[in-house]
This record gives C-alpha cells, structure tokens and sequence, in this order.
C-alpha cells in the first residue's frame, strides 16, 4: 500500500467495470462533511490520478512499443539520462551522474551513480546495462526496438546473427560503475537517444529467474516478482481497472521525489475519460473528446492545454495487398484528403495539417514535403491505376483503435474519398491490444497510426521506415531508402545529415507507404491543483517533480 493509502481508500472507492468497450467509472461517495472529490482527497496525500488512454500491452521496456506503455515504464524504471523538467532539447541526469565524449562523438563513457539500487536493494551495475543490451539484441526476444540500438559497433550484425560473441558489440563495462559505448559513426544526440525506454536496464537476476533472455511471457512484469529501478514502484495491476505504483525506498534521489505514488487509469473511451475529469476522479485527462474542446475553450480555459507535440497522424498502407501495390492508388488517395478542413472543422485543437511526414519544427531541418489537397490530381492517378471514377475498385477498409476521434476522423476521410475519387472505404475498430497486433501481423488495408518522436532529432521518425524496422508494419521496402539510412548514421555533420534526411522524406513522400494527415498537438484537460506540469514537445516528464496546491 502507499503512503497513508488505507486512509485514502476509505475516504474515497473507486469502482472500474469493463463491459464490451465501454469503461464505466462510478463515484461512490467523498466521506468528508464537505465532499471533496477524490481528485482533491489524492491530490493533499501527494498521490497522482492519471488518464492513460488504454491498458497498456505490457511493461516490458524491451517488447513494447506504445505511449501509454511509455507513461508507466517511465515511472517505474530510469536508463542512464533522464527528462529535463522542462525542455525536451536538454538531458538530465538518471542513472549515470555525469558522461563524456571523444571529439567526434564516437565514444562515449557514462558513470553510474553507486547508490543507484533496483527495488530488491541490489546496485544498479554496468554489467546489468550490458546484460539489458544484449537482451534485446536478441533476435529470439523479438524486440521491435532493436534497430534503435544499432548505433552500437556490431549491435546490427549480432542481432541479424552475423556474429555470435557479443563480447564483439560496442557497449562494455570498464568497471563495475562506468559504461563505454564504441558507435559506428559521429553521434552527438547520443544522449538524447537514451532518454528512450529501449534503453533502459532491467534486473537480470529477475529477468533469468523468469525464463532467461529469450523469454517474452513477460511473467516477470507482474507485480509480485517486477523489479524497476526507477523514482517508483509497482503495487498494483488489475487489467482494465487501473495501476498504481508508489514512491520507491530505494531510489538514489528517493528524497527529491515529490508524489508519493501514481494512479494510471486506462480509460479508452474519450467521454467516459472526460466525465471522471469533470466529476474530480481524475487529475488528468489524457485527451479531450472533439465535440467538448470547444465547450472548454469558451468556458473552462483554466483545465484545457494545447501543447506543441513531437508527432505525425497518418495512415498506414500494407503495400503488399492489392490495389495498394500500386504507389497511384496510394498517391490517389493522399491528394484527395483536405487537411485544411480536417484540422479547422473536424479536430479543432491546433493541429496543423501536414504536408510532409517529420514534424515540422525540428530545429535545423527543412522538410521536403509538398502534400496538398488535389482532387484532380488524385482523380487522374486513381484512373491511371485502373479504376476510372472509382470503377472496380475493391472493398477495403480503415483500421482505427478505440477511440471517439479517430472514428470521427475516419469518417471525416472517409466522405472525402466518396467525394473526390467515387470509392468507398469501410472501418473496423478494434480495441488497443489487437490493433497493435493486427498492425504488426499485417492484418490489415489501411490503418490510423502515429508516430511520435521517440527523441529531439528528425532520424526518429525515418528509421522506422527501413526495411529492418520492427516498427515499419506497412510491407514496404526501398532499397535506396535503406543505404542512405545507413550513410547517414554514419555522418556527423549536420548539414549533411539534414541533406540525406531530405533525401529518404522525399522518397517516402513519393511512394507512399503511409499518408500523413497531420502534426500533432497535446489537448488534454489538468487540474488547477497540479504544478511543475510543464509543456513538452515528448510529452515526456519527471513525474517526480510534479507537485500540488491543495486549499
């Protein structure tokens, strides 16, 4: 239990009921004479009340691949750097108190702190960074991130099963508390890169104790055996009722941590979410239903945020069923969505419709994008591609997620489509676990998707389009596109790096295999009583500086 958590509990019951899709959050009753809401109540013990948007697929920070997964594994475990409070471009120290470099940044050495413990009071070590690396370069483990590690000397060739020795990989303890990592070209957003849960330890005792390195049943994650070594730790997990974690006794900064735990509420449904805000049962709410930012703007300016954030909506194409091989059909279709009208009419939460797919406003780097609304252009390729005003073109269909918005917007794209190019396209939902599942199996025509930047530098969003991506799921390949990646992580300057960056947007803005519709913004609703949340383009903070104000 956390601190003073029985007290809590008795003032105010949570009761979390999952029928179908639908997430029913019933308020019971505040004890006190004045009926303070639970938000209130939690926000005076120091105990954060989180919206987190679904049940997360898992907290393996190895096998997963999600931002509400992210959330909670950020709280529960801490790589070498960490968040700054408030700036995205800057790096905090986590585990490692201070690092350097050689000239070219080639070569970097991190010190670790040595009252750095896990949760079971074992020291975090070097050797556990190694052991944590060779693990999801592990071919066998299955990891979809593993391509984030290959900046390290080697790390491609011995998880493609070129080498065997892993001895051979550029990351080495030196000592029991120094960590060297050998890369394979100039990389000075190294350590932007390892604020990234990919790159963040676990326990190999625990890991070894639950089926070894290979093993993905992921039965070490539960919360009688997890061991973290982040600012909290796991006390609770019921599936589709919520997570908690508390305040961790071993932490190295454990005095600095200001909440004394987290509640993570995985409420997929916009409105349900939105109601528990507004009724006190949330501090948080993770996203704001599009038929309420209005009614929030006008009346309750003081609960809505519209932060600038890191990522591109866009659809998926599995270019490997048909009509989608042809890059026409898929160009087709990219001309013929009106982004203006999308943003201003239907999503109307400052988004800016995209023209291209990296986020425009990257610090440095100029998209080559050239998207536009064309109905006549997508006409005539679509009658190129063989189907002349829509004719014989065959039944296929969106995939979303469970989500009010990404219907509305579906919808929106889908009346577009019937408009301009005289086709119609169905929509399948499905619920966050085997919409992540049917992407990655290829289960699908078309698919909502996201990408927001894993760190501050464009590379984040183009690596997921080479051929060897876990995170590609589309099909495609492009052989040139794959050799200027691999030129440019090897290329320092970044003039020249921007050039190649240039390069593979243009040609996936060619071909297709997605189509972006838009750059994110982060709307979501806070509670007055929370301070220390700052804006970030990540959406990424130390949930142990935030605060409260409580009357």
């Amino acid at each position: 239990m956390g601190l003073r958590d029985c007290e809590i509990k008795s003032k105010f019951i949570f009761f979390l009921q999952v029928t179908g899709a639908t997430l029913l959050v019933l308020l019971l009753q505040a004890c006190k004479q004045n009926e303070e809401t639970p938000a209130t109540l939690a926000a005076r013990e120091k105990i954060l009340l989180l919206g987190n948007g679904t049940e997360p697929k898992g907290i393996d920070p190895h096998l997963v691949t999600g931002v509400p997964e992210n959330h909670i594994i950020s709280s529960l475990m801490e790589g070498l750097v960490s968040y700054h409070v408030s700036d995205d471009f800057e790096t905090a120290p986590g585990v490692a108190s201070h690092w350097e470099s050689n000239e070219d940044s080639t070569v970097w050495n991190f010190h670790l702190r040595e009252n750095a413990k896990w949760t079971n009071g074992e020291p975090v070590t070097a050797s556990d960074f190694v052991y944590s690396y060779r693990r999801i370069l592990t071919a066998a483990l299955g990891a979809r991130y593993a391509d984030m590690l290959y900046i390290i000397k080697n790390a491609e060739a011995y998880h493609k099963g070129e080498i065997q020795n892993f001895d051979k990989v550029g990351v080495k303890a030196t000592d029991q508390y120094t960590l060297r990592f050998d890369l394979i070209g100039p990389t000075p957003s190294f350590t932007s890169m390892l604020k990234h849960y990919s790159w963040f330890p676990v326990n190999p005792r625990t890991i070894e104790a639950h089926g070894g390195i290979e093993n993905r049943d992921a039965s070490w994650t539960q919360v009688d055996h997890f061991v973290g070594n982040g600012p909290f730790r796991l006390i609770y997990w019921k599936t589709n009722n919520y997570i908690e974690v508390q305040r961790s006794p071993t932490y190295w900064d454990r005095e600095n941590v200001i909440p004394n735990g987290i509640r993570f509420f995985p409420i997929e449904r916009l409105s349900t979410e939105e109601s528990a805000f507004r009724a006190g049962q949330l501090h948080y709410c993770y996203q704001i239903p599009l038929d309420r930012i209005e009614y929030y703007k006008k009346n309750k300016p003081e609960l809505v945020r519209f932060d600038d954030y890191l990522g591109t909506y866009f659809y998926r194409i599995n270019v490997t069923k048909k009509p989608f091989t042809d890059p026409k059909v898929r160009q087709a279709l990219a001309y013929a969505i009106d982004r203006v009208a999308l943003v201003e009419q239907i999503t109307q939460g400052n988004e800016r419709p995209a023209s291209g797919y990296i986020y425009d406003g990257m610090k440095g780097y100029q998209s080559p994008g050239t998207l536009t609304f064309d109905p006549a252009k997508a006409k005539r390729l679509l009658a190129e591609a063989g189907y002349p005003e829509g004719e014989g073109f065959p039944t296929v269909s969106i995939l979303i997620n469970t989500a009010e918005s990404h219907k509305i917007i579906a919808e929106a794209i889908q009346e577009m489509w019937r408009e301009h190019l005289k086709i119609e396209i169905g929509l399948i939902n499905q619920e966050w676990k085997v919409y992540l599942n049917s992407q990655n199996s290829l289960q699908y025509q078309i698919a909502r998707a996201g990408w927001i930047g894993d760190f501050m530098d464009p590379i984040t969003f183009l690596m997921i389009f080479t051929s060897e991506s876990g995170n590609n799921n589309t099909g495609w390949e492009n052989t040139e596109y794959d050799q200027l990646y691999s030129q440019l992580i090897q290329t320092g300057d970044n003039d020249s790096r921007y050039q190649i960056m240039q390069k593979m947007e243009s040609i996936l803005l060619d071909e297709l295999p997605i189509i972006p519709i838009y750059w994110y913004t982060r709307k979501y609703l806070l509670d007055p009583n929370i301070k220390n949340w700052n804006p970030k383009l990540l959406d990424n903070r130390p949930y142990k500086s935030i605060d409260f104000i409580v009357q």
